[in-house]
């Protein structure tokens, strides 16, 4: 990359940069796969000539798909989609049956590490929890219950595995479900933090969650225990406006790769 004309970007680590008076180009790196992108045209042309004088590669045209994210483009914006992903968890887990549910948790339940029989094979629970992980990243309506069922990856139990399989009924039902990203939309970020005080009734400690939206494009979020006992729910929220502060500083520091110049605070 560096001898192509890249510079690795200080913020992440799987990107890297170039800049010309004709534009600036991106390239993001995962193994073996990645997206390249930019305004200067012959300099996209050039370090696809040189990747394949170096290696074994296949230009795959256009971004339709990356890492399980089906991607597709209209004139107003971009979808991102898993459509394929969740259909290949659904044939693995092999739930059985064909229903759905409209939530993918219960309100306000409170699971228990002593809460039903233990498994006497936790693989499946863990092979099964692993996928919904990393569907997580890509799916914010799942977050707070895959963080939940993150709690009993080491020694789950009966109660937990119908959790597990109730989060993918809901998928099942959401299939078609995507994330939309405006072409038009405005490149000022808006952060949303939240806290639950106390609701982990095993150890008191609270949660944090937040959401960035990058103008009317949903980029970041994370649901998260707190780390230490919060004393009241003012603390709470705090620890979790100050988990936000930090994702928000990299976003900056991100955008700024990207060649985004944000020259005012950003709104907590």
């Amino acid at each position: 990359m560096t001898a192509a004309g890249f510079s690795p970007s200080a913020h992440d680590p799987a990107l890297f940069v170039h800049t010309s008076p004709r534009g600036r180009t991106l390239l993001l790196l995962y193994v073996v796969d990645m997206i390249i992108t930019g305004d200067d045209s012959e300099y996209i042309a050039f370090v696809k000539a040189r990747l394949r004088d170096h290696f074994l590669m296949t230009d795959l045209g256009p971004l339709l798909y990356f890492l399980g994210i089906e991607v597709s483009s209209t004139s107003d914006g971009f979808y991102y989609s898993w459509e394929k992903y969740i259909q290949d968890l659904l044939a693995r887990a092999a739930l059985g049956d064909e229903r759905t549910v409209e939530t993918p948790m219960e309100l306000n339940v409170k699971l228990q590490p002593t809460d039903g029989d233990l498994l006497s094979d936790p693989t499946r629970y863990r092979h099964l929890f692993g996928s919904l992980v990393y569907l997580a990243v890509t799916r914010p309506n799942i977050s707070y219950p895959v963080h939940i069922l993150s709690q009993f990856f080491s020694a789950p139990t009966t109660v937990h595995y119908s959790h597990l399989l109730r989060v993918l009924r809901y998928l099942r039902g959401t299939i078609t479900r995507r994330l939309f990203f405006p072409r038009s939309s405005s490149l000022q970020l808006q952060c949303y933090s939240d806290a639950m005080w106390a609701s982990d009734p095993s150890d008191c400690r609270s949660l944090s969650a937040y959401c960035v939206f990058l103008g009317g494009s949903l980029i970041a979020w994370k649901t998260k225990k707190q780390t230490a006992v919060s004393r009241s729910s003012v603390e709470a929220e705090l620890r979790a406006m100050a988990l936000l502060t930090a994702e928000v500083t990299w976003l900056r520091w991100l955008l700024m790769d990207f060649g985004v110049s944000i020259s005012t605070p950003t709104l907590v």
